[in-house]
């Protein structure tokens, strides 16, 4: 009799340790020193075309790891470069894709009231094995599309690296 009082709780212990392995989980980050490669592509392949732009590489949450601006790009695009990288890292998609998706009239165009949305070409989530590890946001080039271009020019750069 004893043993069952005693193997009730067991059993609840033993079941309540597999609930906390399935309560937590892990997930990859960026290094800064990718996140600066990253920038650092970015920029140089907007410079190739002569365009001066800011480059900003966000965490998966969209908080700010690098920022890097070339020496006569606007002011203007630190913040918009930000603004797109929190955008694509937010809503884990490009910002082109949203540029298109929230026009006035659509379902979505909404999201453009919301602070920090950015719906411009330009910001990319950057994602390696299913999961989503940042996002790279550039501004300062002629247009959305020449943004996005380079913004894919940076993740290029790191994608072995991050691949596991």
């Amino acid at each position: 009799m004893l043993t069952a009082q005693w193997l009730a709780p067991a059993l609840l212990a033993a079941a309540m340790s597999a609930n906390a392995q399935d309560g937590t989980f892990q997930s990859k980050s960026l290094t800064p020193e990718t996140a600066l490669t990253a920038a650092r592509a970015a920029l140089d392949a907007c410079r190739k075309q002569g365009f001066q732009v800011a480059v900003a590489i966000t965490d998966r949450a969209g908080i700010t790891q690098v920022l890097l601006r070339d020496r006569f790009a606007g002011p203007h695009t630190v913040d918009v470069a930000a603004n797109k990288a929190w955008t694509a890292a937010s809503f884990r998609t490009s910002t082109l894709a949203l540029a298109a998706e929230t026009q006035p009239g659509r379902p979505m165009s909404g999201l453009r009231s919301l602070p920090r949305f950015l719906a411009a070409g330009g910001g990319r989530v950057i994602e390696a094995g299913g999961s989503v590890l940042g996002a790279i946001g550039v501004s300062g080039g002629p247009g959305g599309e020449a943004d996005d271009g380079c913004a894919a020019a940076g993740i290029e750069a790191i994608a072995e690296a991050v691949e596991f």
